[in-house]
């Protein structure tokens, strides 16, 4: 049962951090930076996927064993679409602003490749449970993804969060940050920002392993690691020693050789 309970949980956090797949997979680009120019489209956008992808891989795993080979992509496009059409008319019917903001995106769900990414490799192979909860990870890390990307560009290109002024006397928004310039510009310092946090912890992981832990050891891994590039600098330094000293004694036993 416990096994069963770690598996579950990581189905549903891989989508979060590990396997983020707009911030780590870099799917779903199109919406991530078409519609983040404020919190609010973003957060919107990100629950509309989240709907379908949730609703669509329940029902691929439900069919998954009598879906032939050959037509299972069609048939998953098939039941994304459906799924689709239905949050569009839910969202004309309740959300009609936001729906509008949305615009075209609302559709293009269809074709989203997180969505059907996650139809092939995880719900045509696993039960309704576990793709339920891939579904929430996934949808969930997308939205978390929109969020900060859409905050970030409306308070520095519009000064606002959610409607509510920010930055009033502070400073004047920059408008390209809700240009598409800016989307691409905060994208980019974001990913970058990941990949130095992710390459830190797989540092620190490699330390960690080759780190001989004592009794006096006070856990403080930068001071090891100084320690451990001075021992690696000092053994070279003694080996080019070294060889400019065998070097110099094979020099004068040639020249004594030669007299």
């Amino acid at each position: 049962m416990s096994k069963q309970k770690t598996s579950a949980l990581k189905v549903f956090t891989s989508g979060f951090i590990k396997d983020n797949p707009t911030l780590k997979m870099l799917l779903g680009m199109c919406p991530s930076l078409a519609v983040t120019t404020s919190a609010e489209n973003g957060v919107g956008m990100g629950l509309a996927a989240t709907a379908v992808l949730l609703g669509s891989n329940m029902a691929i795993s439900l069919i998954r064993k009598i879906v032939p080979d050959k037509v299972r992509i069609p048939a998953y496009i098939t039941v994304i679409a459906g799924f689709v059409t239905i949050v569009k008319m839910l969202m004309e019917a309740y959300l009609p602003d936001l729906n509008d903001k949305l615009g075209i995106f609302i559709p293009l769900i269809v074709v989203n490749c997180i969505i059907l990414a996650r139809a092939e490799m995880f719900a045509s192979k696993n039960g309704v449970a576990l793709s339920a909860l891939d579904a929430l990870g996934m949808g969930g890390g997308f939205t978390l993804a929109l969020f900060i990307i859409g905050s970030i560009r409306e308070i520095l290109g519009a000064g606002m969060f959610f409607g509510l002024v920010l930055t009033k006397d502070l400073f004047d928004p920059a408008i390209i940050m809700i240009l598409p310039p800016g989307g691409f510009l905060v994208f980019g310092f974001i990913i970058a920002f990941i990949n130095k946090v992710s390459t830190l912890n797989v540092q620190n992981q490699e330390l960690a392993g080759s780190c001989n832990i004592s009794a006096s050891c006070n856990m403080n891994c930068l001071e090891c690691a100084s320690k451990a590039k001075s021992a690696v600098l000092g053994s070279d330094t003694v080996a080019k020693k070294d060889t400019k000293a065998d070097k110099a004694k094979s020099s004068e036993v040639s020249n004594g050789g030669e007299s």
